[in-house]
Formats: structure tokens, C-alpha cells, sequence
């Protein structure tokens, strides 16, 4: 169920997509994603990214098929071998019969809005494979290391029959807090000498992580970075309270083909998985990434009607009535929203 071509640009989304216009015969792309034909699949992700006029009726028609994919995201600073450890995992989730797919985001250029969308370059291994779906996407500027679009994309993929979602975020540090909302589990890597215990506690990707996971573990220094993350977490935290689940450290060398840890960091996510059932842990972080959907798309809703207010008359007067006084920010606000 691989995803067609290996390179991509990526130019800012609009409103109302070029490939929005088009006619959409959403039931048919639906039930073709379902039956894992790769390019449904790519044309309902791209409505998303688009942010196509045909999108309400797509949720709608993936909502009763959705809930069944294990999530699964990769977050660390860039070097950490990210895109090597999704093909590594890739690869063991394949032997274990899973379908798997994965969205990749990739950074957008400030000047172009571009993205040299690299990711899927690095990910060729499993180009030939029709149990892999891969999908790079641009965060267009969003931060939090993900793409606005990529909740929804995830619904497709979840639909289109995918087991298991890995979600590789950009990759640009301390602002990457974003995926612990949409993964189940949230692996954090980290790589010997490269200071990310120190930058693992300023970005508190300790309450992020779910499992460490020390790549490049053949290196020196792998030993002091394991004894680092060990330390930080005898700092407390939200782990440290009883019942809670305690992030285990995991090594691998995921550029190795053969005996490179990644089986020991699946093992981990199993025993995570299963934590989440038992606790109800699951159910709630569902819940709210629901939640953090639906207040994304109401502010989205919020944010267009309030397109139509600005240099509006309405706006100018209650702007005038603040500033001679005779009103407040907060009063006028209310009054603006009203009129919404």
C-alpha cells in the first residue's frame, strides 16, 4: 500500500484547495482505502491536507471505520536516526504480519512554504511493499512538530485497515510536545553525545515520553546517556506517582538489519499498549485527542467567520469605543462574538 512517488514539494495549504474543487466521489474513495488501494488513500489524505470542501463528508464517512490502529510516535532532535529507526520498525512490524503506515513531517521552508519532503527518500527499503503505506507531509508552519492536517490523516490510515501508525514528528527540538497528544505511545530517542539528556529536561520530554529509546547505542558514551535518563527520572515527575507507568530505556542500533534492539522496543510498546487497557489510560488519552480535534476544528470555524469581521464597520465601531473609553477589550469581544 505504498504511496506512489518518492520525492515531494509541498506549497502552503489554502482554505479551499486547488484539488478541492474538484468533483470528490467520497463513498467510492472510502471503500477503495478500505480495500488498501494506495492511491484512495493518497487522494483522501491529500483532501485533508487541502483542506477540501468534500472534508466534512470524508470525517463522516471514515468515522465508523476508525479506532483500530495502534499509534505509534517517533519525537527526538534531529541526528537521533528517527527516519531510521520508523524503517527499522517498519521492517519488524512487517515480519510480525502488520499492516503498517506512516506519516512523516518534514519541516517547511519559511521563505517558499516548500518541504523537500526527505523522509520517504530515507524509507525506500519499503517502497515495493503493499502492506506499507508512507506519507510524508509538511507542517506548513505548525508548530509542535506535527502538521495541522495530520489527526485527520491519521483517520484515513486508520480506516484504510492499517494495524499500527508510526508518526514521525520534525524534528526540531524542544517544541515536540504535540505528538504525546495523538500517539498511544510516544517513543522519545535520544543519542550518545549529543547533550539530549540535558535538552530532554528543558523541552519535559520526560512527561512526554512513554518508552526512551537510546539509538546509536554503540557509540560511546551510550552507557552515561542511559545513566542520565535513569537519573532524571529518580527526579519525579508525573511516572514517579504510584500506579503511573514508568518509561523504560531501550538500545538500539536501528541502521543494523539484524540484532539492532528494535524487537526489545517493540516488546516495551506491547507491555505499554496493555498497561493502557488495563488502566483505562487508553480510553482517556482517546478521548482527548478527540477533544483537541474538535477545539481545533471549532477554532478553525471561529477563525474564517472572524475573516469576515475584519475592517468590518461593526469592528471599527466597537475599536473606536475602546479607545475613547467607552467600552473594554473584553466587552467589545463579547459583543464581536455575538454578532458571529
Amino acid at each position: 500500500m505504498t504511496d506512489g512517488t518518492a520525492v515531494q514539494t509541498d506549497a502552503p495549504a489554502a482554505p479551499r484547495g486547488r484539488r478541492g474543487r474538484r468533483a470528490v466521489d467520497v463513498p467510492t474513495l472510502v471503500e477503495r482505502a478500505r480495500e488498501g488501494d494506495a492511491r484512495s488513500v493518497a487522494r483522501l489524505i491529500s483532501l485533508v491536507e487541502d483542506a477540501s470542501p468534500a472534508l466534512r463528508e470524508v470525517a463522516a464517512a471514515l468515522a465508523p471505520h476508525t479506532g483500530g490502529a495502534q499509534v505509534i510516535g517517533l519525537t527526538g532532535a534531529p541526528g537521533v536516526g528517527k527516519s531510521t529507526s520508523t524503517t527499522a520498525l517498519v521492517r519488524a512490524l512487517r515480519q510480525a504480519g502488520k499492516r503498517v503506515g506512516v506519516l512523516a513531517v518534514d519541516p517547511s521552508s519559511p521563505f517558499s512554504g516548500g518541504a523537500l519532503l526527505g523522509d520517504r527518500v530515507r524509507m525506500q527499503d519499503h517502497a515495493g511493499d503493499s502492506g506499507v503505506f508512507i506519507r510524508s507531509m509538511a507542517s506548513r508552519g505548525h508548530l509542535g512538530g506535527l502538521s495541522w492536517a495530520t489527526p485527520q490523516a491519521l483517520r484515513v490510515l486508520d480506516a484504510a485497515g492499517c494495524d499500527v501508525v508510526l508518526i514521525e514528528t520534525v524534528g526540531v527540538g524542544q517544541s515536540e510536545l504535540e505528538i504525546a497528544s495523538l500517539a498511544d505511545t510516544t517513543l522519545v530517542l535520544v543519542a550518545p553525545g549529543m547533550g539530549d539528556g540535558i535538552q530532554a529536561a528543558k523541552a519535559g520530554i520526560l512527561e512526554v515520553a512513554d518508552v526512551f529509546v537510546v539509538n546509536k547505542a554503540d557509540r560511546d558514551g551510550a552507557d552515561q546517556t542511559v545513566r542520565d535518563l535513569r537519573y532524571m527520572q529518580s527526579l519525579g515527575g508525573r511516572h514517579s506517582e504510584a500506579g503511573n507507568w514508568r518509561p523504560p530505556i531501550c538500545r538500539t542500533v536501528a541502521s543494523r538489519d539484524t540484532d539492532n534492539g528494535v524487537d526489545g522496543v517493540l516488546e516495551k510498546i506491547e507491555e505499554h499498549r496493555r498497561w493502557l487497557e488495563s488502566t483505562g489510560e487508553g480510553r482517556r488519552r482517546r478521548s482527548e485527542r478527540a477533544a483537541r480535534e474538535i477545539e481545533a476544528i471549532a477554532l478553525a470555524a471561529l477563525r474564517e467567520r472572524m475573516g469576515d469581521v475584519r475592517g468590518s464597520a461593526a469592528l471599527e465601531t466597537l475599536a473606536g469605543q475602546v479607545v475613547d473609553g467607552g467600552t473594554d477589550p473584553y466587552r467589545a469581544a463579547d459583543e464581536l462574538l455575538s454578532r458571529l
